[in-house]
């Protein structure tokens, strides 16, 4: 049996501003490949789609971050000091969360963009037009709201050819979440309008406002399937821990490189002058001094990463290892707003 859905604009457009509707979309796209599902994709859902993508993507990942900066910004300014600082790590870790989650909506609609390359749009025809235009002189739905609902009178006259065109063994559903146009005005809006209803027997044409909930009626196995793969997929890591990872390997970094100053002494490369020496030197002879001050603040530095590393943390590490450290810590800087390639200490 195949299913044959004309989900509206307003369902593809909906199911990019939550990464918890991916799985769906994973489902609908698998049966699509092993033929149970066919879409009916009239050309004004694709064209509806695509003049209205990028604002509801900038909208999905802006809102609930500047919700967080507001929250931020209050805590800064009214919460107590005690506690202050766990709380903005606490909000930092799920704004972070956010960002990176936000990256579903650009999946989402990489699938979407996929599932409609699965079929050819279908051209609105002079007979639909003709059959939209008498909608609208008869205020029938959906011109029943004293709109212009011409692009959705067309979708909904694109199911009625396909519907007619219905063989053995087919089942048809149109989904849509624009319950305003199509479904009972001030009663259940899982029912269709009044004019719309007898294009739908509920058994072999059916009408949903709940694509999750038509698709688990026919491959309800393949939904728990890809669901139980996404909600097990690898998850970002908090930034907290991104934050921490980078702070140990910028002390690792910093700290091999006061042994190679330390060494450079030690073979007279450098000297450790006084504060008066500092000032009569040269520019130029400046570069190869450090100063007694700078050299004992240096060396309680690295006694104090000491302690915070451990002895298993310090090194020393052979070339490879080493390279290992800084390409860690160029990544996460990168992951943390720096350019590729900054491991300046």
């Amino acid at each position: 049996m195949t299913l044959k859905l004309l989900i509206d604009t307003s369902v593809w457009l909906d199911l990019t501003k939550d990464h918890r509707h991916l799985p769906i979309l994973d489902a609908l796209f698998a049966m699509t490949e092993v033929d149970e599902v066919e879409l009916i994709l009239p050309q004004m859902v694709v064209d509806e789609f695509a003049r209205n993508r990028d604002r509801v993507m900038a909208a999905s990942k802006a809102s609930l971050s500047s919700h967080f900066k507001r929250v931020r910004e209050a805590i800064v300014q009214f919460a107590p000091e005690e506690g202050r600082n766990s709380t903005l790590q606490q909000l930092n870790d799920v704004d972070h969360r956010i960002a990176t989650g936000g990256e579903a909506v650009n999946e989402a609609v990489d699938l979407i963009e996929k599932l409609f390359a699965t079929t050819s749009p279908i051209q609105a025809t002079d007979g639909m037009k003709a059959r939209a235009a008498d909608r609208a002189i008869g205020k029938i739905a959906p011109f029943h709201r004293q709109i212009n609902g011409i692009g959705d009178a067309i979708i909904i006259e694109s199911y009625v050819d396909a519907l007619a065109q219905r063989t053995d063994g087919q089942v048809f559903a149109f989904v849509t979440h624009n319950t305003h146009d199509f479904s009972q005005k001030g009663a259940d809006t899982r029912l269709p309008h009044p004019d719309l209803a007898h294009l739908f027997d509920d058994t072999t044409s059916r009408y949903s406002t709940n694509l999750g909930a038509l698709l688990n009626e026919f491959a309800s196995d393949l939904i728990e399937e890809v669901t139980f793969e996404r909600e097990y997929s690898q998850q970002s890591r908090q930034l907290s821990e991104l934050v921490e990872a980078e702070h140990k390997l910028f002390l690792q970094v910093w700290y091999n490189r006061k042994w190679n100053k330390i060494a450079a002494v030690e073979d007279g490369e450098e000297e450790v002058v006084t504060e008066e020496e500092w000032n009569n030197a040269k520019p130029e002879g400046r570069r190869k001094m450090t100063t007694e001050k700078i050299w004992k603040g240096m060396l309680e530095a690295m006694k104090r990463t000491e302690e915070e590393l451990g002895s298993d943390e310090i090194g020393p590490w052979d070339d490879f290892e080493w390279g290992m450290i800084n390409g860690k810590l160029s990544a996460l800087r990168w992951v943390l707003g720096d350019e590729w390639d900054m491991l300046d200490t």
